[in-house]
């Protein structure tokens, strides 16, 4: 393991603005081999294959289209976000070079996950500190943080940051070019890395009221006024999932280039879906109303919904995007306010949600409406379908006018 650098509290981490992030966890002798021959036997493939067409193949280069390029044509792939306000066209190449930032962030996370256990990543802090929270920090915890906080700080494009990990907000250098906050939880789902669960960061932009100078009342606003937001999810494949506004798009890391690459265009959630997503351990605590809706899913229905919990949200959601179906984080009675954090799990996620066609609730009004007061707030929320979610509010309702 001495090959392998040490990673910790106030030692400076390679910048993850470096173009090759792989070079922050370096390969073994054995593995520098391996990686030979790969290239070797490519080179083979790339010989027996001279002779035939790419179209032989089933590759559309017409439709080859990476992260980064669709960023600088965000505009011009989302017309609709000018006519709204969203993107003026003198703030497009500060929030293309801040995604910019944000991508190279989660190429080094994606990283260190896929060697958390060859470079001594894995497992809690050594000085077994906590977050905000009182929630135990993990080595990749505070590692993700570092890496969101500085990649952002030196992009120069953002007044100030808040990050699940630190208590205050963050205010970044003073820059003429900073006209963006960002909301962050850099590494959701923590406490399931060391047994290789999906893991995953989540993100979310807001516009500052005044250039160059950080607000905390920038992002004590609802939701809906988000500029962009995304998730990156760090599992069999690492795929970032992301609205600048207008479409919700899917892009998946492709290791060999370095890049993402657009593999989902236009993700809609379905209107409805089979499973359900929610802690049921936590069944005693519910609420009337939730109560009802799980009961009528698994016992009701003529299929009945099938339970998928995996218990780090972005897994769940990314989930619940692409079949449908519902995912909730409910208020009880043990935590009346639910779990999640509504400035940068709740808003964000519920973001793209409603962009991709579904909904988000908390059970009695829309998730982007409500004005959070502090930014770790917590909110119940629930997500998915439309038309799930649109049932579960009504179970909400029939419950409180009973009074239940």
């Amino acid at each position: 393991m001495g090959n392998f650098p040490r990673f910790g509290r106030g030692r400076r981490l390679t910048s993850p603005n470096a173009t090759r992030v792989e070079a922050a966890v370096p390969y073994t002798n054995s593995e520098a081999g391996a990686q030979t021959r790969a290239v070797d036997r490519c080179g083979a493939m790339k010989r027996v294959a001279s002779s035939h067409s790419i179209d032989d193949f089933g590759e559309d280069l017409d439709s080859f289209v990476t992260l980064s390029s669709f960023i600088l044509t965000a505009s011009t792939t989302c017309p609709s976000l000018a006519a709204k306000g969203h993107i003026k066209k003198e703030e497009e190449t500060d929030l293309c070079i801040l995604l910019q930032s944000v991508a190279t962030s989660c190429k080094y996370i994606q990283n260190c996950v896929r060697k958390l256990g060859l470079a001594n990543l894995s497992g809690k802090t050594q000085d077994l500190t906590t977050n905000v929270q009182g929630e135990q920090q993990m080595k990749l915890d505070v590692i993700a943080h570092d890496v969101f906080a500085r990649g952002l700080d030196e992009s120069k494009r953002c007044t100030m940051l808040v990050s699940e990990e630190e208590e205050d907000a963050i205010m970044c250098a003073t820059s003429p070019h900073g006209r963006y906050v960002c909301v962050f939880d850099p590494l959701d789902g923590s406490s399931n890395i060391d047994c290789c669960v999906s893991v995953g960061s989540i993100f979310g932009v807001y516009r500052a009221k005044t250039l160059g100078v950080g607000d905390i009342n920038d992002v004590l606003v609802p939701g809906k006024e988000m500029v962009a937001a995304g998730y990156c999810m760090y599992g069999s494949a690492c795929t970032m999932v992301l609205t600048v506004g207008g479409n919700v798009r899917g892009f998946t890391l492709d290791p060999s280039l370095g890049e993402f690459v657009l593999t989902h265009p236009k993700i809609k959630c379905p209107p409805s879906g089979a499973t359900y997503s929610v802690n049921e351990g936590n069944s005693r605590y519910w609420s009337a109303g939730m109560k009802r809706y799980v009961d009528h899913v698994k016992y009701d229905k003529e299929s009945p919904h099938s339970l998928r919990y995996i218990g780090s949200m972005v897994a769940d959601v990314h989930r619940t995007l692409l079949y449908g179906g519902t995912f909730s984080y409910p208020g009880d009675s043990k935590s009346p306010n639910g779990k999640l954090r509504i400035l940068y799990e709740c808003f964000p996620m519920a973001y793209i949600m409603e962009r991709a066609g579904g909904a988000a609730s908390d059970g009695t009004q829309r998730i982007l409406d409500i004005v959070p007061t502090s930014i770790h707030q917590r909110h119940p929320i629930h997500m998915g379908s439309e038309e799930d979610v649109e049932e579960i509010d009504r179970f909400h309702r029939e419950a409180e006018m009973e009074g239940k």
